[in-house]
């Protein structure tokens, strides 16, 4: 008996080992790319200039190769804000009074035995009522805010000078993951003179800010909670 609790317990430390690895999953649709190696250029002999050794003394350094790098700061700010009142209310009535027939309105009683609240002198006069209302009111606010650099490489380089950068920044505390990856196209023409770039000059810009770990999962909706507030409960 002995043996199978320490076994057992053997057993829990491996789970729970496992379950708090702080195991960085990497995207490899992030991936960073190397530059294209460039065809060797021709030494002349004689001439002055070399293309190979060249130095730009008064150029300032941004990417503009596939492999280049560069910096992205983040400032991304969105307030959204809806609102939605609705009120339907219908009310509808038909009366058909009792006719005349043969220059006299029909009277006649029923036999007792039916429900009706009253079983003499009966005409065929009809009345129907119909009342229907609806109310609903809805409210969504959402606030974002995420501000940062991250470093980014050139993956592409378009045929109108145009790149196409993405990146990906990994960041490890205690026993969870920061992921912060983004992925866009910009034009040389918004880089600086740091090599850098805001996020809102970035266009189709794709930016994904997730984390794993504990505090991650303390703050996931359990799937049970996650039925009840689904379209499948019916209440």
């Amino acid at each position: 008996m002995k043996f199978i609790y320490r076994l057992l317990g053997i057993i829990s430390l491996i789970l729970l080992s496992a379950c708090v690895s702080n195991e960085v999953k990497r995207d490899p649709a992030y991936a960073a790319v190397r530059p294209v190696a460039t065809a060797p250029v021709e030494r002349n002999d004689g001439a002055i200039f070399d293309t190979r050794s060249n130095i730009t003394l008064y150029e300032d350094y941004k990417a503009r190769r596939v492999g280049d790098i560069l910096t992205v700061r983040l400032q991304e700010r969105t307030d959204a804000e809806k609102e939605a009142t609705t009120t339907v209310d219908k009310t509808s009535s038909n009366n058909i009074n009792n006719p005349t027939i043969f220059g006299t309105t029909p009277q006649f009683s029923l036999p007792s035995g039916l429900p009706l609240a009253n079983t003499d002198d009966n005409n065929l006069a009809f009345s129907t009522g119909a009342n229907s209302s609806f109310e609903g009111e809805g409210e969504s606010e959402q606030n974002n805010f995420l501000t940062g650099d991250i470093s980014v490489s050139v993956v592409e380089v378009l045929s109108n000078g145009n790149m196409i950068v993405r990146g990906e920044k990994v960041v490890t505390i205690n026993q969870g993951n920061e992921y912060v990856r983004l992925t866009g196209m910009i034009s040389p023409r918004d880089i600086d003179a740091t090599n850098t770039i805001s996020s809102i000059r970035i266009a189709d810009a794709q930016i994904t800010y997730v984390g794993d770990g504990p505090a991650n999962d303390s703050n996931t909706m359990g799937w049970l909670s996650r039925f009840f507030i689904s379209a499948l409960m019916p209440f």
